[in-house]
């Protein structure tokens, strides 16, 4: 059964950090796209950040962009948000997704990835 399990979430002041994984199990993701959704209460769900199955691209909103990290580890099929300089507007359950190769044209889209996680909660207080 193919899984992507979110953790690392949690409630923090703002200004504080949190790191999320992903772990990913059921098939190998090493050459998947992998992206990191957020769904804040009463909105849609917004792109967050992705990165290429290398890892040698990334993309970020620009709402996170110099805040917020992504990265992967293909050994451990584990895909990671670092995320910086929290606001309360961070506030949101996060999902990680991944994109079957061959890669999407738009890896911005919620719609061209095949699996997604559950969610992890991200309380940001001020």
């Amino acid at each position: 059964q193919v899984q992507l399990v979110e953790s690392g979430g949690g409630s923090v002041q703002a200004g504080g950090s949190l790191r999320l994984s992903c772990a990913a199990s059921g098939r190998t993701f090493s050459r998947d796209g992998m992206g990191w959704f957020r769904r804040a209460p009463g909105k849609e769900r917004e792109f967050v950040a992705a990165i290429s199955w290398s890892g040698g691209r990334t993309y970020y909103a620009d709402s996170v962009k110099g805040r917020f990290t992504i990265s992967r580890n293909n050994a451990a099929n584990t895909v990671y948000l670092q995320m910086n300089s929290l606001k309360p507007e961070d506030t949101a359950v996060y999902y990680c997704a991944a994109d079957r190769p061959p890669a999407s044209a738009s890896v911005y889209s919620p719609g061209v990835y095949d699996y997604w996680g559950q969610g992890t909660q991200v309380t940001v207080s001020s």
